[in-house]
Order: C-alpha cells, then structure tokens, then sequence
C-alpha cells in the first residue's frame, strides 16, 4: 500500500469516534442491505456513493468494521475514490452535504483498482478468490469452479461445499486426475498486488501444493 498521503488528517475526526475493534480472526454480523459503490471524502467526512446511483450517504460505522482506516491507507488525493462493498442500514435523514446516512454493519471488500461498480459477472458470482506469485483465480457459482492461470486454459469443476464452523469453509473438487480444495476463512486479507482489502482469506490446495490469496464473496451470497 501507499504512505498515508494528508488525506489521512482530514479523516482524523472520524476516527475519534471510532473503536478499532477488526482483527484478523473477527467478523462483523451481516445485517441490513449489501451495497456496492464509490467512496469519497468531502469536508472531511467519508461518503458512499451507491453504484449507478448520484446519492452520497455519510459513513456511520457502526459495526466497527475498519472501512475509515482502511480507506484512509489507500486515498492518496483528496479527489481520488475508491471501490466499497458493505452491508448497513440507510437513514434518510439528512446530514449535511449528503443525502443521508449509512450505518455501516459489515465490510466485504475496498479497493482503488479493478471492476468495481462495472463488474459484470458479480451479481451471479458466489464467491471470488485469487492469489499471487504465481497467479490464480477460482470463481464460483451456482454451476461450479473456474480455475484460471496465466498462460492455460481455464478449467471448469463442478464442486462439493463443506462448513467447518466459525465462518469457514472449503470447497472441493475431484477431475482428470487433479484434486482441488479451496479453503476459506473470515480473516482480513490484504492483496499483494494491488492493496485491495478483502475480509476473506484463501488458501488453494492443487494435488498438495499450497497456494494463498484472498477472497471475496460474490453478489449472489452474503455470508
């Protein structure tokens, strides 16, 4: 990630009020309504902006999630955005310079690169995780696992999902004489490439050698 740029001292104030509770083996609850949009920084206060939407909502954080700090480490200018996906509550009423509240719950992902709000597989996306050094990506959806890498093909799996409790869980997948495990766990996870925050870790498995990343769950599950 970039140095904290000035940007950081205008968030100051918010961060007053705000406990730094996250950590990496905690996970807030899941409730009110998953939104994806823009976040910016107008007087000194974070505001989400609701993807294809032109309404701004005062952050709340309510749920300790860490979004401030976090948004604070990857704004760099004071007209930068960044890509949010949350959960939280909107409160109609209004607050200056915004056309409302978000009370925020739960914090999925941000990001300064990538898709974002243009994402055109994630509303039927179940669940994204990639890694670096080498690179990979597995998406997942209702049908199965695409496994992709540089330089092959991508490989389709269909999959079986095991619950392990707390939060995780892993998926498997037996074909053409390859064994496939992802394993995920609730636990903060910085991308090493491109400074994402997602609050998903992976670790893929392929016929015992062992590869990490991080992941995100996609729109057509929350949690």
């Amino acid at each position: 990630m970039r140095a904290v740029r000035p940007l950081l001292f205008a968030l100051l104030p918010l961060f007053a009020s705000c406990t730094m509770l996250y950590g990496p083996q905690e996970t807030p609850v899941s409730s009110g309504t998953r939104i994806q949009g823009e976040l910016s920084v107008n007087d000194g206060k974070l505001l989400l902006r609701p993807c294809q939407e032109q309404r701004r909502f005062v952050i709340n954080d309510t749920g300790n999630t860490g979004l401030l700090q976090e948004s604070a480490s990857l704004l760099d200018t004071r007209d930068a955005t960044l890509f949010a996906d949350v959960s939280g509550n909107l409160d109609a009423s209004k607050v200056a310079g915004s056309d409302g509240q978000l009370n925020l719950t739960r914090l999925y992902r941000v990001q300064r690169e990538g898709h974002g709000c243009d994402d055109p597989n994630f509303k039927r996306q179940v669940l994204r995780a990639s890694g670096h050094e080498p690179d990979w990506s597995v998406s997942v959806n209702a049908k199965g696992m695409v496994l992709e890498r540089p330089g092959q093909e991508a490989l389709a799996l269909p999959y079986l999902e095991e619950q392990l409790g707390d939060g995780r869980f892993n998926l498997t997948s037996e074909a053409n004489g390859l064994r496939l495990e992802l394993w995920v766990a609730p636990q903060r996870c910085v991308d090493s490439a491109s400074g994402a925050v997602q609050f998903l870790s992976a670790e893929l498995r392929s016929n015992g050698k062992v590869e990490r990343g991080c992941a995100y769950f996609g729109g057509s599950r929350n949690q």
